[in-house]
């Protein structure tokens, strides 16, 4: 069992899912996770934490993220800014993975096997900028068309999108054995995400990765932004969001199936995470 996202953001009649997306008003963070689709989103204003993997960056106005699959990432406020993103995720098969031919066997299968490594942000200084936007809003907008003759437009400009990566030294091939920081925490954030409604302390969390507690600590924080604990209350909070927006469960049914021992203390996470008391956060989330 791993922790890869539930969430079905494609289907095989329908390779990829289109979001529009506001931090913290749609939500407060988004926690560590990952999963089997590519991510690319257009920053379109305000500023943003982000986690890619080992990489830790705010992001700006214009920036285009791209992250690979199975790539550890999470975003979280920066400071009082507010940060307006879109997000198209999409099926490696928008690509043509599954294909025998030597682009697909040299060029794609690498990236989603995890033998190549790519630059995450590409920003304004980028000397291929103007014809990465562009590429990018057409992206978008066939997302946001969904047609199939959309996809087909979107399917040639997701190639021409990696195509020029290629020839910009953006994507590069990953040394041999090489073990990113990121990959030592994920089975804890992978436990985690199975096992949240459990009671789960940190010195399980640092015998799972075969690590002492100390060490742990200090590695979780320094590839999540956040201690292992704090990142648990996040996910909890997330869990629970999903079920008083979706369900008619009471707040403390909420609390209880998603680990949650103490009402009071789940009140107080709720508001520090999400800056609203949860029947606030139902009330808004229903109308």
């Amino acid at each position: 069992m791993t922790s890869e996202e539930k969430r079905q953001h494609s289907s095989q009649l329908v390779p990829f899912s289109y979001y529009k997306c506001l931090i913290p008003d749609y939500f407060a963070s988004v926690p560590l996770h990952w999963h089997g689709e590519f991510e690319i989103n257009f920053i379109i204003s305000g500023r943003a934490e982000f986690i890619c993997g080992d990489d830790k960056f705010v992001s700006s106005e214009g920036d285009i993220l791209i992250i690979p699959p199975n790539m550890l990432h999470a975003i979280y406020p920066h400071g009082s800014f507010k940060q307006r993103y879109d997000t198209v995720v999409f099926s490696p098969e928008m690509l043509g993975v599954s294909e025998n031919d030597r682009c697909a066997a040299e060029c794609l299968k690498p990236l989603v096997g995890g033998r190549a490594e790519m630059n995450i942000r590409i920003t304004r200084e980028h000397i291929y900028y103007c014809e990465l936007k562009t590429m990018v809003q057409n992206i978008f907008s066939c997302a946001k068309g969904n047609s199939p003759q959309l996809d087909m437009l979107m399917k040639s400009e997701l190639l021409r999108l990696f195509w020029l990566l290629y020839e910009s030294g953006d994507i590069f091939r990953t040394a041999e054995n090489t073990v990113s920081r990121s990959e030592i925490i994920r089975p804890a954030v992978d436990y985690m995400n199975e096992n949240f409604s459990e009671n789960i302390t940190v010195e399980q969390l640092a015998k799972i990765t075969h690590l002492s507690k100390s060490y742990f600590m200090r590695r979780f924080r320094e590839t999540a932004g956040v201690g292992a604990i704090e990142y648990l209350s996040q996910l909890r909070i997330k869990k629970a969001c999903g079920i008083l927006a979706k369900t008619d469960k009471t707040a403390s049914e909420a609390a209880f199936e998603c680990g949650f021992r103490n009402l009071s203390n789940f009140n107080r996470q709720f508001r520090k995470f999400v800056g609203c008391t949860p029947k606030e956060y139902r009330k808004i989330n229903r109308t």
